[in-house]
């Protein structure tokens, strides 16, 4: 912790001090500006933190849509299953676009010759 804060002082006392740093709005503007000027390796611990702030989003929003998802299966289909069924329902649900090419009837087939069920899979 003592190594990034004295990393972080000098980083912002250098930064303050150059032209080309004032101008900049955007965090993801500033961390282009410190590859360009090859600061991140003087800077490694700053740049690291910048690298996450930046993707923090991302990460949020993936785990928000699993949430979403979740809820709209439990919801919709009042699972009262295991929690290895809803993982599995809700990974077919979340990456539907794989699973949109996948033929469907010929799984049903596969089944349906395993052996005597009393419902026709339709």
């Amino acid at each position: 912790m003592v190594k990034f804060n004295n990393q972080l002082e000098t980083y912002i006392v250098n930064t303050r001090s150059n032209s080309e740093f004032s101008d900049l709005n955007r965090i993801g503007q500033l961390a282009k500006k410190l590859v360009q000027n090859k600061k991140d390796g003087l800077y490694p611990l700053v740049y690291k933190l910048l690298k996450l702030a930046l993707v923090l989003p991302v990460a949020i929003a993936t785990v928000e849509r699993a949430f979403s998802a979740m809820n709209i299966i439990k919801s919709r289909l009042r699972i009262r299953k295991g929690d290895e069924w809803l993982n599995d329902v809700l990974v077919a649900y979340i990456k539907k676009d794989v699973f949109d090419g996948i033929n469907t009837e010929a799984i049903f087939q596969h089944f349906q010759a395993l052996k005597p069920h009393r419902y026709q899979l339709q």
